[in-house]
């Protein structure tokens, strides 16, 4: 009976999520029941199913997106970042994604299609349902649709959230995220008025003779496991290793594991508990065009319609680099326009694709230093391939940081600093959870702590001497990417509303003291400890001096 067919592929994503979800057993039998009941009434609500079960086309839909993301994640609901991803990720990454996880997309077409086609097919030839049977699974779902509001009771009581019917209840859960991305959807089309009349009143306290730049360096998914510089036992940062005047930031942990969260709040003087003042207040670049910079946004990576784009749109400047996208030619950008630009002071804020996948796509061949780093499926058995191309990304990313440190350190007559931090960073299958990319409801180890470093030229040090011994001294100072926006400002000395030198690493007086904070799927900032991070990650975290 199609009918039955159409309930069993609907419940598949819930019995999938009773064995990789840490819910209580109350909260398992409304997970199962709840769902089970409404279906059963739903496809014998008319008389014939296939219109229910087309009707029904919603709920296929993230029954079959919910089992993609349970065979890249290992586990987890589809979160409201999962579905701003998909709103703001361009095409091209959308297929390559897609063409590497192509065995879980064989296997949601090979449970959804076939049950459209029947459906289609019995609405063509006007097949109905018999009134006892109507009557036989409709009562029968009530029953069990009853059954599973009782266990909801016991399962509130037990809950330490109190959140049952919002977190763990497949798909309310999911409807309740897809409203919440809508909501945010709506408060960032409508930053430019919200913010319209916000401003900085910025000043500077300080300035050098002669010429000014500032460079602010954006990474994409480069976990600090991954480094030399951190410790990693692969050469993938040589030739920053071999610069002696680099300060690197060992302690740092990214306010969100989503590309387009983590990138405003970097962006950003909003803390990760001020998550709604995003929305009025202006970014860096009017920041720095308050104090009288000449900026410039360099993207490697497509317009996303998201806040990221907002934020951008505030410098004089803005360049999106065309395909093919390697970070290196954002290098070639800022060198002609420093070169070409009479400006005295200048900041250039570069978003890199670094380590974004596919990751075989993110550097020239010449730099394919560990091999194989095929184009493979994302599974088990290619994990050291696809662990080398993930490699490869950092030693490419290390080759365009030294490069443009290099360029910096030949303008002799100019004071000159850099600041560069990732965005998050990655799973790569680390462990028995298999768990990979990042965005995930949940946290790891691997997707919070981010690499970051500065360096400061031979005339910013003479000229501002204060900021480099604050930097050395804060360069094992826990720290969240809250940090950046305030470090940028006062590298360049600036003051004004909202820049705080407490969250400055450039700061004597950085505040080593405050509590980091992560903004959750639902936006509320939360210890990293509440994040979805287990034993397992806080030792992993350890080994490294970490105490999130």
């Amino acid at each position: 009976m199609l009918a039955i067919y159409f309930i069993f592929a609907l419940i598949i994503p819930n019995c999938v999520l009773v064995n990789t979800e840490n819910y209580t057993w109350w909260t398992i039998e409304a997970l199962i029941l709840l769902p089970l009941g409404f279906y059963m009434m739903w496809s014998v609500a008319l008389r014939r199913s296939g219109v229910m079960i087309w009707l029904g086309l919603p709920f296929i839909f993230v029954g079959a997106f919910q089992l993609v993301l349970l065979y890249l994640f290992g586990g987890s609901i589809i979160a409201t970042d999962m579905f701003t991803n998909v709103l703001t990720t361009n095409p091209g990454e959308a297929g390559e994604l897609l063409a590497n996880i192509y065995p879980s997309v064989i296997l949601v077409c090979a449970i959804y299609l076939p049950l459209l086609w029947l459906a289609a097919r019995e609405i063509g030839h006007r097949r109905y349902i018999s009134r006892t049977t109507r009557l036989s699974v409709g009562l029968t779902g009530a029953s069990i649709f009853v059954f599973g509001l009782l266990a909801l009771w016991p399962a509130y009581r037990v809950s330490e959230e109190k959140h049952v019917l919002r977190d763990e209840i497949f798909p309310l859960n999911v409807i309740y995220n897809m409203g919440l991305c809508g909501s945010e959807f709506r408060k960032a089309k409508s930053f430019p008025k919200s913010s319209a009349g916000f401003r900085y009143e910025a000043e500077r306290t300080a300035e050098a003779p002669g010429r000014e730049i500032y460079v602010y360096i954006i990474g994409e998914a480069s976990r600090a496991m991954n480094w030399q510089l951190y410790g990693y036992d692969r050469a993938t940062t040589p030739r920053l290793a071999e610069i002696d005047d680099l300060v690197v930031f060992r302690d740092v942990l990214t306010q969100s594991n989503t590309t387009h969260k983590s990138v405003p709040l970097i962006l950003s003087s909003v803390a990760t508990d001020q998550h709604e003042e995003l929305y009025r207040r202006k970014g860096l670049p009017a920041l720095f065009n308050e104090a009288g910079f000449e900026t410039w946004f360099i993207s490697n990576q497509s317009p996303q319609g998201a806040m990221i784009d907002h934020l951008a749109h505030d410098a004089k400047h803005l360049i999106y680099i065309r395909a093919p996208r390697y970070d290196m030619q954002m290098f070639d950008e800022m060198r002609r326009a420093i070169a070409t630009s009479g400006a005295r002071k200048m900041l250039f804020i570069l978003h890199c694709y670094g380590s974004h996948f596919s990751y075989h796509q993110r550097y020239p061949r010449a730099f394919a230093r560990f091999v194989p780093d095929d184009d493979v499926a994302i599974a088990e058995q290619h994990i050291e391939t696809i662990r080398n191309s993930y490699d490869n990304t950092i030693y490419y990313t290390d080759h365009f940081l030294a490069e443009t440190i290099g360029y910096l350190r030949t303008l002799t007559d100019t004071s000159t600093a850099l600041l560069y931090c990732a965005d998050h960073g990655e799973d790569l299958q680390d462990d028995e959870r298999r768990r990979f990319l990042h965005a995930s409801p949940t946290t790891t180890a691997y997707q919070l702590w981010v690499a970051s470093l500065a360096w400061f030229s031979e005339s910013y040090r003479r000229y501002f001497p204060g900021q480099v011994a604050a930097a050395e001294a804060n360069a094992d100072a826990p720290a969240t990417t809250h940090a950046l926006f305030h470090t940028m400002a006062g590298m360049a000395s600036i003051r004004g509303r909202h820049v705080l030198p407490v969250s400055s690493l450039v700061s004597p007086s950085y505040d080593r003291t405050a509590e980091r904070r992560y903004l959750n799927d639902h936006n509320e900032a939360v210890p990293f400890r509440r994040t979805g991070l287990t034993q397992e990650d806080l030792e992993v975290l350890g080994r490294y001096g970490i105490e999130p």
